[in-house]
């Protein structure tokens, strides 16, 4: 019942966030760490007359299915954008960086040596974070495919997802609900310390209160341990809301079951996830996770992208694809205003954003980023948006 545990442990290893929250992991931030704010506004010069050359580095060669499967995918994606791009010619280069760090190291630096003037992707953080500091002295900018914040900064910008993208969307939320008294439930690994600080400071910027944290270690035991501490916290506080950072192949089915029946009531306290509930479909048919709230992208655009891929490749793409497409939009976009500054990381933060396949996107100055979310409820084993995503930044929930 609880190998996803195991699977989480393993997550861990590979030194992901995936964005869509099958399992949920981070590596140490101290053997990571972005390269700092001094190459955020550098960048090649492009020649605004000839195809803009781009390196797409994706996992592929490491020898695991599951890696090949999303390297297929991100390669498709990638070059289903390229379709669209309003006269902007892409030069893409598809380079195999075997999932590890030494490897996208080289696969970088070999790509520059190419011609490449800027990288989309890699996929690992590890992996991100080396061909970043491989490139740097090229000044040449990564929009890596990790939404592992501690890599960002400097030329790495992060595409994916974040815990601080959610978490502020979801507590702003919560707060205009009246919902603005959070105890935090979160697990004892860097990814669960990740999404507790993410929503302290979201609750910060919101006016709510995040009046307790209950944390637990990665076992069935210790999660099972912790639900009376939970209870305490709600029930001494007051608190109208408990966040979890759980996800579904994670500890979210447990803490789902558990709570409700210690009597942590989810219709006197709001249960918020900040991982993505719909995925796996199943999830949404667990009887405590009805009611529920948490963030997901614009569903419209993202049934857009999931057609226009199928019918080019008789597939559904990967959860992941989408970010391919991502980086090659904004690529495009920013080529076609005709500047040869295109690349550098000024355009790259643009405020005004860019379209992609999940809806709208920014990169932000520090790497990180910022998505445009909806935020959904599950009714009758359903997913239903109760708050539609922005179609524009400055709007609600940025």
């Amino acid at each position: 019942m609880f190998a996803f545990f195991k699977t989480l442990r393993k997550a861990v290893r590979r030194a992901i966030l995936p964005v869509a929250a099958l399992a949920l992991a981070a590596c140490d931030p101290a053997a990571l760490g972005g390269l700092g704010s001094g190459l955020s506004n550098s960048g090649p010069r492009i020649d605004t007359t000839q195809p803009v050359p781009v390196a797409l580095l994706v996992p592929r060669g490491s020898g695991q299915g599951s890696d090949e499967l999303l390297a297929n995918n991100l390669e498709n994606a990638a070059r289903l954008a390229m379709r669209d791009l309003n006269g902007v010619e892409i030069d893409l280069r598809v380079y195999g960086t075997a999932g590890n760090a030494s490897t996208a190291a080289a696969q970088a630096a070999q790509a520059v040596n190419d011609g490449a003037q800027i990288i989309v992707g890699p996929l690992y953080a590890e992996a991100a974070n080396a061909a970043g500091v491989a490139v740097a002295p090229q000044n040449v900018n990564v929009l890596a495919f990790s939404n592992n914040t501690t890599i960002a900064g400097g030329n790495v910008f992060v595409l994916g997802s974040t815990f601080e993208n959610t978490a502020n969307r979801l507590v702003s939320y919560a707060a205009r609900q009246g919902r603005d008294r959070i105890v935090v439930v979160h697990a004892q690994d860097v990814a669960g310390q990740l999404g507790r600080n993410a929503i302290q400071q979201a609750a910060s910027r919101s006016g709510a209160t995040v009046t307790g944290t209950v944390d637990y270690p990665l076992s069935q035991q210790g999660l099972v341990a912790a639900v009376p501490r939970v209870k305490s916290a709600i029930d001494n506080a007051g608190a109208n809301a408990v966040f979890m950072t759980a996800a579904p192949a994670g500890g979210l089915p447990l803490l789902s079951q558990l709570l409700p029946e210690a009597g942590v009531s989810p219709t006197a306290t709001q249960y918020v996830g900040i991982t993505r509930w719909d995925i796996p479909r199943q999830t949404l048919d667990l009887p405590g996770v009805q009611g529920g709230w948490f963030a997901l992208p614009d569903p419209a655009r993202a049934g857009a992208f999931r057609s226009q891929y199928e019918a080019a490749y008789g597939s559904a793409p990967h959860p992941l694809a989408g970010l391919a497409f991502d980086g090659i939009a904004a690529i495009g976009a920013l080529a076609a205003q005709g500047n040869s500054g295109a690349l550098t990381g000024s355009a790259l933060t643009q405020g005004s954003g860019f379209q992609g396949a999940t809806g709208i996107f920014r990169l932000r100055s520090d790497g990180t980023n910022e998505r445009g979310l909806a935020v959904a409820t599950v009714r009758d084993n359903q997913v239903v948006v109760i708050d539609a995503a922005p179609r524009g930044f400055g709007g609600v929930g940025f």
